[in-house]
């Protein structure tokens, strides 16, 4: 407890109430008492995580835990060992993240016995949205009607405050309006929307009521743990507030609960920010998140793939540092749009602007943030990842192979790989889901009846069907080499741009997996590093590397030798 004790001392400058101490570390040690089955302590190539939400599947009167249980045990468990259950609570808006009671499981998931089903057949990461909690919340509803106790729970400002260098990811109001019972009008802080209510994580009180949660969950089974929005927890008026040194005090107290509590949780943050920005929270490699969301990767992908060019994309990967005792999350789409800001000082923003243009032409959505400067500028793009990477009037085997190129990339790159629901379907844009939610983000959230995807799957969907079956093919290929295994480094070749080959070295197997990429429409020849034979592991041929090697258009290998 010495580290957690210092934590606490070092966040609230040694003002932290004794009774509220005690009552908190009260708390951790029954917790930790409580829970008897120990996390598998790290991670393998075996490891590939599904995103999906709780309710993704429906059927008639029936909880929709149970029924993604029973897809996932049919159709995904061959596939992935880890199941991301994006927010399964009681919520407001935002699909999910902005959730009203933290401890309950939404009716129409189910009970928390559902999800204790679903934990008995995969690991579990559960979202902590530890940032904001929902205006409809109990809390936030004690806090409006002025009941004794609640009154520090959130953050009020006077209206004229200079909060102009408060870092936004939005471009709604920071601060909003609200009439509490004793007549007066309270601006509180809402970074994401006036329906996201900004934590005030000042007060021990809080800081105790979100352990709780913390702590919840972790006797709940959860094996991973995902900080939502975690680089805004604290404020400060006059800084950016934004990955404040409290902020990372929060997360190494996370981590030391969590070690305490539950050895062998993995605690992740979710920071959509510029890379170096997002490897701060590794922290030393022992105090802080074992994980981060590598969120370069997906705008950069797509930008290679869409430019036919990996210059841009080799070059930050030649860059990334080996780890071991934390890793990458690595992702190409996920309930959110597409960052742009993680991007930005790798790609120049006139490239940016472009890829922004280009997809705005061909369908997707395009979501604006406020600058300090009172401009705007793109912040995400709302789309599916198929549709990211094709025109509208592509055919569907040429959406499959640059979404197989793309995926075949994303699972070759160190670290933990995780694939969305909806690109595991091959979905495109849901035009409709947008006008009935009202905004962008609903593009790529489209829930199913269960007895429609079945169908589609089984034959009714071509590109869904080949979608789903060659890329769990992949997957399960990639969960059976040994040097994808997180921790293996990376080697990146010098090539032309539109070829990007890296090597993932595996002390089980002296040469590892080279791995080959042709980015561009056009038929590509590459030299491989070494003249000798290769064992393409995808196709299972042989492959004379004493010659140069013909790349069809967006074609991969995999080579063993």
């Amino acid at each position: 407890m010495d580290i957690i004790n210092n934590l606490i001392d070092k966040i609230y400058q040694n003002t932290f109430p004794m009774a509220a101490r005690e009552r908190l570390l009260s708390h951790i040690r029954a917790a930790r008492d409580a829970i008897k089955k120990p996390r598998k302590p790290h991670w393998d190539e075996k490891d590939v995580m599904l995103i999906a939400y709780a309710d993704q599947f429906r059927e008639p009167e029936a909880p929709t835990l149970a029924t993604f249980s029973r897809f996932y045990q049919q159709h995904l468990q061959s596939t992935f060992n880890l199941v991301h259950l994006l927010p399964f609570f009681p919520w407001s808006s935002d699909d999910g993240f902005s959730v009203i009671d933290y401890h309950q499981v939404n009716p129409i998931c189910g009970e928390w016995r559902n999800v204790a089903e679903l934990h008995t057949h995969t690991r579990l990461m559960f979202d902590f949205v530890c940032n904001h909690i929902s205006s409809h919340s109990a809390w936030f509803k004690h806090y409006l009607a002025c009941d004794p106790g609640w009154d520090d729970f959130f953050i009020s400002m006077p209206p004229g405050t200079d909060l102009s260098s408060v870092t936004r990811p939005r471009t709604s109001p920071l601060l909003t309006p609200f009439e509490r019972a004793d007549g007066k009008t309270h601006y509180i802080w809402t970074t994401f929307s006036a329906d996201q209510i900004d934590l005030n994580f000042a007060s021990p009180e809080v800081l105790i009521r979100m352990v709780d949660v913390l702590l919840e969950y972790l006797k709940k089974g959860a094996d991973y743990v995902r900080l939502d929005a975690v680089g805004y927890m604290w404020k400060t008026p006059g800084t950016r507030c934004i990955h404040l040194e409290n902020t990372h005090l929060l997360v190494k107290l996370f981590r030391a609960i969590a070690d305490v509590v539950a050895p062998g949780t993995v605690l992740i943050t979710e920071t959509n920010v510029p890379h170096q920005d997002n490897i701060s929270y590794f922290g030393n490699g022992q105090d802080e998140a074992q994980m981060v969301y590598q969120f370069s990767l997906p705008p950069l992908v797509l930008h290679a793939i869409h430019n036919g060019s990996a210059r841009a994309l080799r070059q930050w990967a030649a860059g990334l540092d080996p780890r071991t005792t934390t890793t990458f999350f690595n992702f190409l789409a996920s309930h959110d749009g597409i960052g742009l800001n993680p991007a930005r000082g790798i790609l120049p923003e006139v490239e940016i602007v472009a890829l922004v243009r280009d997809l705005a032409l061909e369908g997707a959505l395009i979501s604006y943030k406020n600058n300090p400067d009172g401009t705007t500028s793109p912040y995400e793009i709302n789309v599916t990842y198929m549709d990211a990477l094709n025109k509208q009037n592509d055919d569907d085997d040429t959406r499959i192979r640059r979404f197989m190129l793309a995926h075949a990339i994303l699972l070759a790159f160190p670290g933990v790989p995780a694939i969305y629901i909806q690109s595991i379907l091959g979905s495109r844009n849901d035009r409709e889901g947008v006008k009935v939610a009202g905004h962008n983000r609903a593009i790529n959230r489209e829930k199913y009846a269960l007895s429609a995807i079945e169908k589609a799957l089984s034959g009714g969907d071509y590109l869904r069907q080949q979608t789903f079956n060659r890329l769990s093919a992949l997957i399960q290929l990639r969960t059976r080499q040994p040097a994808f295994h997180p921790d293996n480094p990376m080697e990146i070749f010098d090539s032309e741009n539109r070829l990007l080959l890296i090597r993932r070295y595996s002390s089980v197997e002296d040469n590892g997996l080279l791995c080959v990429f042709n980015l561009s429409g056009e038929s590509v020849n590459a030299t491989l590093p070494e003249a000798k034979k290769y064992h393409d592991i995808i196709e299972q041929k042989l492959i004379d590397g004493s010659q140069p090697v013909t790349l069809p258009p967006w074609h991969y290998l995999w080579l063993k030798g």
